[in-house]
């Protein structure tokens, strides 16, 4: 009669398929840092360019952006993305609006081909301070300015700090409010701790990211093997995980809502009915809180709407900025 397992024996057995279940795992799911150099041909070919902008503070900041369309006495059209993403989320508004206006797209540091901000600083202070000197570097004194998610957060902000720079505000499913969200993690619960970013800076399932892009549009169908294959190259980009972990820790949402009511340039705010990440309602409140503004909710799509249906998203920009 063979004698039963001890309990010490049941715990090591546990324990041992618990280590082989994680090294699987980690063999499955490893995703070292990618260097530039081995991402710019596929994501940075023409009409992209590199610039090594000097920040305010004298240390200088690698920068992939694209500009492109005529130069007229039009105020050129600026646009940032949101967090996560890379320049590449306008392609199709660009296609349209370069046809007759000068377009301006860049990657934000910490994202795509830019990479991480020498600084380890990604609060929206910093990132005023950034987009000031990229302007200057560009001889960018007036502009119309639109941006996507936290590219929108920081575009309303910049907007009400630097007002005679703003000759139209385009608002896409803009951050910055403190609004409930059903898929917007509580930066409370992210610790901006080494070890964090150093697991960010390892693992990366592909399953996560195709998961998490088809969460953001209104119809998951929408989501293709080549969007989910940007996403997932330039978040390995050297650094960039890291600095995704540091910017979400960072957020401070509803902080600046006093900044609304000094935003004085016309403004367009466009929304994705099904948005889970930001809901509706803060269009609602962007619309009270800025004085010449107006609201358009696309109810079919979600939280990219200049990705997922940018026909449609950029036509509206085209009324908006012909409009008296």
């Amino acid at each position: 009669m063979s004698a039963r397992p001890t309990l010490g024996a049941r715990l090591m057995k546990l324990l041992g398929l618990a280590v082989l279940a994680t090294a699987l795992l980690a063999m499955a799911f490893r995703a070292p840092d990618r260097p530039l150099e081995s991402l710019v041909a596929r994501w940075g070919p023409p009409p992209s360019e590199f610039m090594e902008l000097t920040l305010s503070g004298g240390q200088t900041q690698f920068v992939h952006f694209r500009d492109e369309g005529p130069r007229t006495e039009l105020p050129p059209i600026v646009l940032l993305h949101g967090a996560g993403a890379s320049l590449h989320t306008w392609e199709g508004w660009v296609k349209s609006l370069s046809a007759t206006r000068r377009v301006i797209t860049l990657d934000l540091p910490g994202f795509g081909l830019t990479g991480p901000s020498p600084l380890g600083d990604y609060g929206n202070d910093a990132y005023d301070s950034f987009l000031l000197s990229f302007f200057q570097q560009l001889q960018i004194d007036r502009m119309v300015l639109g941006g996507s998610s936290m590219g929108g957060e920081l575009a309303w902000q910049y907007a009400a700090r630097h007002p005679a720079q703003i000759a139209a505000l385009v608002l896409v499913d803009a951050d910055g409010l403190a609004v409930p969200s059903e898929l917007m993690p509580d930066p409370a619960h992210i610790p901006n701790s080494r070890a964090l970013q150093w697991l960010a800076g390892i693992f990366l399932p592909r399953p996560i990211v195709d998961r998490n892009l088809r969460d953001l549009y209104g119809d998951p169908a929408k989501v293709t093997a080549a969007v989910v294959d940007r996403h997932f190259e330039l978040a390995l980009r050297e650094g960039n995980r890291a600095a995704m972990v540091q910017r979400l820790a960072q957020r401070e949402p509803g902080r600046h809502d006093d900044l609304l009511a000094r935003i004085q340039a016309p403004t367009l705010i466009l929304w994705g009915g099904k948005d889970r990440l930001i809901p509706p309602v803060a269009a609602e409140r962007l619309h009270q809180g800025i004085a010449h503004s107006t609201v358009q909710v696309f109810p079919e799509l979600g939280h990219v709407p200049q990705e997922e249906d940018p026909a449609s998203t950029v036509q509206a920009v085209h009324t908006f900025l012909h409009s008296p």
